[in-house]
């Protein structure tokens, strides 16, 4: 028994040394149940659908229905196959281990100074660009308002967005800065506007309430191929980052900066959105880039 039991031992060491036995992939785990999550809500969703069509009296109009809910049934089922891929690329570069950030509020400072992210009570960023949907017209502005979340006092930023002159989004953001220097964004309540009327507020999360937790916005030392969450509120606010170059140069109205940061942002949630962001050193957020369209937003004023 002894021998055998030995023998037992060499052969599962011997399987972890080729990688055949591993600890849980939490990641892969989240993934899976998101997917799930993905599918039976547009399943949820077309039976819906076919029971409005139901009442159709018409037969046309009655098959008619029937078939544009299928279709939209197929497009659904593929945007959860497509965000299945956008999350195990996401994996592949954070690892198996479960997203639970150790929030100690000691470990906090008061405000938040980061070169590439310094928020200044007081002072409001101001871009403008002509996008896909119309002239954009955005203010982030760094109130004096904070927020305690997990222990930890934010800094408020009242972020409004206008197209067309039309107030289209209107955004709390909660940011807070570590010991090491950096910037995590605890949490916003937006809402997206249509006609003066919200449409919706998907994308508000607070961290710390309902499984919702707290991401890096800017690091402390950035690296290129550092790959990180900004935020993670499973099924609602997901957005990634990578950094791309410490050293990309960007002209925007309020100037030219040489040795800039650019990084790319992504969602599984959106698979197709994807933007460059460029940070310079000593004034932050400067410019973002829309890869599908090519809209650019720039930096045009900055208001103290």
């Amino acid at each position: 028994m002894k021998l055998r039991n030995f023998r037992l031992a060499v052969v599962v060491l011997a399987l972890a040394g080729v990688g055949l036995v591993n600890a849980e992939d939490f990641c892969q785990k989240t993934t899976d149940h998101a997917v799930r999550a993905c599918q039976v809500g547009a399943r949820s969703d077309y039976l819906l659908a076919l029971g409005k069509c139901d009442n159709l009296a018409d037969p046309a109009s009655r098959k008619a229905c029937r078939q544009q809910a299928a279709a939209d049934l197929a497009e659904t089922l593929q945007g959860c196959d497509d965000q299945e891929s956008a999350r195990l690329t996401a994996c592949e570069k954070l690892g198996p281990a479960p997203y639970d950030p150790v929030i100690d509020p000691a470990n906090f400072v008061t405000g938040v100074t980061n070169p590439y992210f310094p928020l200044k009570p007081g002072t409001t960023f101001v871009y403008e660009g002509q996008t896909a949907n119309g002239f954009e017209h955005v203010e982030f502005a760094v109130t004096r308002n904070t927020k305690v979340i997990l222990g930890v006092t934010c800094i408020e930023v009242h972020d409004t967005v206008l197209l067309d002159g039309k107030l289209a989004e209107d955004t709390l953001d909660w940011f807070a800065q570590d010991k090491a220097g950096n910037v995590w964004y605890f949490g916003e309540n937006t809402h997206e506007l249509v006609g003066g009327l919200i449409t919706t507020i998907d994308g508000s999360f607070v961290a710390g309430e309902n499984g919702a937790k707290a991401g890096i916005l800017m690091k402390a030392h950035p690296a290129i191929g550092d790959f990180y969450r900004q935020e993670f509120d499973l099924g609602n606010a997901e957005d990634f980052a990578e950094v791309l170059s410490l050293a990309e140069s960007v002209r925007v109205p309020v100037g030219a900066f040489p040795r800039g940061l650019q990084t790319q942002e992504t969602t599984p949630l959106d698979p197709s959105l994807r933007e460059l962001k460029f940070y310079a050193p000593g004034i932050g957020h400067v410019l973002t880039i829309d890869q599908n369209t090519g809209d650019r937003v720039k930096l045009v004023e900055i208001r103290r």
